[in-house]
């Protein structure tokens, strides 16, 4: 199972994270508390070993400007958090993750054909696209209309509830941003233990060591 911490602002808290065992890390350059400028971000990604994705946030952004933004930066894929088309997302050269709020198991119907690498699933809409740390009901998602979608789950996650949404969804990559925040900030004993939650495996009541994450 895979994590991405979302809305990193910093070196040191991105460099934290992986050694954590953090797969990917999301930069926000959209609207939000944890928008980072292009400079940061470059700074950010250049830290980072080469398997980590660098996922760069957008929302409703020109092409030219997530092109331009990419290659500066670094990114390995685009999120696409706002309204953006299937013929937006066909013109992007990077991997594409199309984030949509989830509004009931008909709508996945639509999200199918959609020319992306990813489809993320987050929680309703706040105050902005993504990153409001609502969560939503897992056991009305029809797993077997995305099953051969490559799914990552966002969206209310934390370190209580992390485990039992994995039980449900079984997706591809767990996504966390406010979960692993305290009073607004990246607290890094938060998102070691939340990564430790979801690569821990008990198996026959053993801890599979090949998998914990340990200091």
């Amino acid at each position: 199972m895979k994590v991405k911490i979302c809305g990193i602002t910093d070196v040191h808290t991105a460099r934290m994270a992986v050694q954590y065992g953090a797969d990917a890390i999301g930069l926000v350059f959209a609207d939000s508390k944890r928008k980072v400028t292009i400079d940061r971000a470059k700074e950010i990604a250049s830290t980072l070993p080469p398997e980590v994705l660098k996922i760069g946030v957008f929302v409703n952004e020109s092409r030219d400007e997530i092109e331009r933004i990419a290659s500066v930066v670094g990114l390995t894929h685009i999120q696409l958090h706002g309204e953006e088309s299937a013929a937006f997302s066909k013109t992007l050269k990077l991997p594409v993750i199309k984030a949509i709020s989830f509004q009931g198991s008909d709508s996945l119907q639509d999200i199918i054909p959609f020319p992306a690498d990813f489809i993320l699933l987050d929680g309703p809409k706040g105050k902005y696209h993504g990153g409001n740390g609502l969560a939503f009901d897992w056991s009305e998602v029809n797993t077997s209309i995305i099953k051969e979608k490559k799914i990552i789950l966002a969206g209310g996650l934390h370190i209580d509830n992390v485990a039992q949404a994995i039980a449900v969804i079984r997706p591809y990559m767990v996504d966390v941003s406010s979960g692993v925040e305290t009073n607004g900030t990246k607290d890094l004993m938060k998102i070691k233990v939340f990564i430790e939650k979801v690569k821990a495996h008990i198996l026959g009541g053993k801890l599979d060591e090949h998998l914990y994450v340990t200091e």
